[in-house]
């Protein structure tokens, strides 16, 4: 059963990121994000990581990709507006063809990762652990982020005003 579920969320995953990329109107292509999100999403709900799935859904296909729907939608981008692309499916098969080599590593180097052969954790997934290991051995990045996110959000609203007449 796991592993028909696991080929079903694979095949979503794939389709919506095929989607995002070939779709040409921008809604769509959010729409097949959402696809893929949710999908792996799937993925983490699979491996027992129950945090991970709840921050995938909920700030992710949640909050992130609604922002990215409203300010496509608020943009009202019209067809006429849109680039033309008329050689978009051929550089997207090139592309794919150019990056064959380096899954064929990345496949070579996953096939060469021993099995593991110990069972997980009792709390693995869990958010607790998760916690504890952010707010004692990583606090100093962790506030540094913030401090860098603060100063991008007052930078994004500076640069985002209007001046005044």
């Amino acid at each position: 059963m796991m592993d028909i579920l696991f080929l079903l969320l694979s095949f979503f995953a794939i389709l919506g990121a095929v989607g995002m990329v070939s779709f040409h109107q921008p809604v769509h292509s959010a729409l097949s994000l959402i696809l893929t999100i949710i999908a792996l999403a799937g993925f983490f709900a699979l491996l027992s990581a129950s945090f991970l799935f709840m921050v995938q859904i909920i700030i992710y296909a949640g909050a992130i990709l609604t922002l990215f729907i409203f300010i496509i939608m608020f943009l009202n981008v019209k067809e006429a507006n849109l680039p033309k692309e008329p050689n978009k499916n051929m550089t997207l098969f090139l592309g794919a063809i150019a990056l064959l080599p380096f899954n064929f590593l990345i496949l070579q180097a996953f096939y060469k990762m021993p099995l593991l052969s110990a069972p997980l954790e009792k709390d693995f997934g869990k958010i607790k652990p998760l916690g504890m290991e952010l707010f004692t051995q990583w606090l100093l990045p962790f506030e540094l982020i913030s401090i860098l996110l603060l100063v991008a959000l007052i930078g994004a609203v500076v640069f985002g005003r209007k001046e005044e007449a």
